[in-house]
């Protein structure tokens, strides 16, 4: 297992756009937002917090999750599939379980080092504080994670080809965003668009987030429904999952 997926991170640093795009496009946007000074005045609608202090970090970190997730995870598997890979290799010993594995592992990683780069910079640049709950934040980041790459199998397991996968994954991931927060805050948005974000799988992993980076402890509804979202995406990819 350990060789399948130092192979496949090999093959992933071949083609750093992937890797340039997960990391680099949160960090700018973190940077360079953060820079406007109404960004950095306390705002009552956020409590009396700035909107650097952990909106838009946070926001940020989902970029960062939801683009491996949503367009490079589905990618690549919808490829492997597309050009035989899997089907050559289910005739081997290694068998195709191995490399999805491999593929969720450095998948994983890079949203991993994208958000350990977001919190360090914004805190050295913009002088943001550390989450404040790290062990509640943790949690929270891996079970949204996993939520999103469950969203990304199933994604992968339905899209009819390798080039209609990212494509479907950044269709889904736009107004889903938009939900959680990413351009407006939440706190702004009208009752009934907060009520159905509450329900939709970016929102409650936003907002867990947000909660958490502030030193409280994450609300059980989202933690409910990131569960419910993993359970059901992954339960729906692994049904309908072709390996060839």
């Amino acid at each position: 297992m350990n060789k399948m997926i130092l192979v496949e991170a090999k093959l992933f640093l071949r083609e750093p756009g992937a890797l340039i795009f997960a990391i680099m496009l949160p960090l700018g946007l973190l940077l360079g937002l953060g820079m406007i000074p109404d960004f950095q005045e306390a705002s009552p609608e956020l409590g009396g917090q700035r909107v650097i202090d952990n909106h838009l970090p946070a926001m940020m970190t989902i970029l960062a999750v939801v683009t491996m997730a949503l367009t490079v995870l589905p990618g690549t598997l919808a490829s492997y599939r597309e050009t035989g890979v899997l089907r050559r290799m289910s005739t081997t010993p290694v068998s195709p379980f191995r490399l999805l594995v491999a593929q969720l592992v450095n998948n994983l990683a890079v949203a991993v080092v994208a958000t350990a780069l977001l919190i360090g910079l914004s805190n050295l640049v913009h002088g943001t504080p550390l989450p404040g709950s790290p062990l509640a934040f943790a949690g929270v980041f891996l079970l949204g994670t996993a939520s999103m790459f469950g969203l990304g199998l199933l994604i992968a397991a339905l899209a009819p080809t390798a080039k209609s996968a990212p494509g479907i994954g950044s269709i889904l991931m736009f107004p889903l965003l938009f939900m959680a927060g990413m351009w407006i805050p939440r706190e702004l948005m009208p009752d009934l668009a907060r009520q159905i974000g509450d329900f939709l799988p970016m929102a409650p992993f936003a907002q867990a987030l947000r909660d958490t980076w502030a030193g409280g402890a994450p609300q059980t509804l989202n933690l409910v429904v990131m569960a419910a979202t993993l359970l059901l995406f992954g339960g729906l990819a692994a049904r309908f999952f072709r390996w060839q």
